[in-house]
């Protein structure tokens, strides 16, 4: 490698994982798990605009991601920072019991990033991506290194996917769907549809549109792929036959975006990010 790589590089399984399209449907599968934790999604609710500028929101969320995962040191160095500093200033009140919490909370922080890396790799595992069972364990651990950005102890997060399944076994008897969580899984579910995608018509009446439908079977697919006792909290199936018909759409939107991708140009295929990275590398 000829220049800075940043936290993980070409032979990370991090970067492997990532370079997978089918990663944007474990975003949005992280997001109906972080709902579940009733101080996580205050915290959003009442310091957000997600509701006015979702969109917006996803991409700021989508960029930084893209930064720790293949920025230099100095553009993850800035972005963590700046992320840092924002939390700082946030807090936020228990709706439940009336007190007040800093948003920067190790336990919340913990939940979030928890949340989003065993998304990202639940769903491209159920996707069809190979990965052993040490690769796996890699990609958890090679995490820390992301969760000591916002601020966390990487010794006091799990590390390994056993370490993972523990964590979520303790949590439980904190989660369940509050109102702001409801709220916010619903807008999840029927969120504005930009008029790129042909918001407008849907806003002049045309309700269900394809843009609306082909939004909404890729967030029915995300919530299938919750673990049965998350999307028994939604109120949703526990079924087997769920796991099932989830894993078989995520491995046909999988396959459906290598074939959208390989007839694009080459500058399409790999994410701007990405495609600096491997520059900085000398693999561009």
């Amino acid at each position: 490698m000829t220049g800075d790589v940043g936290l993980f590089g070409p032979e990370s399984i991090t970067w492997k994982l990532h370079r997978e399209p089918i990663l944007m449907l474990g975003g949005l599968r992280s997001l109906y798990m972080q709902a579940l934790h009733p101080r996580a999604v205050a915290a959003v609710g009442q310091n957000s605009v997600y509701r006015s500028d979702m969109w917006g929101r996803l991409m700021r969320t989508s960029n930084y991601v893209a930064t720790v995962i293949y920025g230099s040191t100095a553009e993850v160095d800035e972005a963590a920072a700046r992320l840092r500093k924002i939390h700082s200033r946030l807090s936020a009140t228990d709706p439940r019991t009336g007190e007040s919490f800093r948003v920067d909370e190790p336990d919340l922080l913990r939940w979030v990033h928890v949340a989003e890396v065993e998304s990202f790799l639940t769903t491209a595992l159920r996707a069809g991506v190979r990965l052993t069972p040490d690769e796996i364990d890699a990609y958890y651990t090679e995490q820390l290194r992301a969760a000591a950005l916002v601020g966390l102890d990487p010794a006091t997060v799990p590390a390994t996917a056993a370490e993972v399944e523990a964590y979520y076994a303790a949590m439980r008897p904190e989660l369940g769907l509050t109102r702001d969580g409801a709220e916010a899984a619903f807008f999840l579910t029927l969120p504005p549809i930009p008029d790129t995608w042909g918001g407008r018509a849907l806003r002049l009446g045309l309700t269900f549109g394809p843009p609306r439908w082909a939004y909404l079977g890729l967030a029915s697919t995300a919530m299938g792929l919750l673990p049965q006792w998350a999307r028994k909290m939604y109120g949703a199936p526990g079924w087997p036959s769920t796991d099932l018909a989830a894993g078989l759409s995520a491995r046909g939107l999988r396959a459906l975006l290598a074939g959208v991708l390989a007839v694009l140009p080459s500058g399409y295929r790999v994410s701007p990010a990405h495609q600096a990275a491997l520059a900085r590398a000398g693999l561009a």
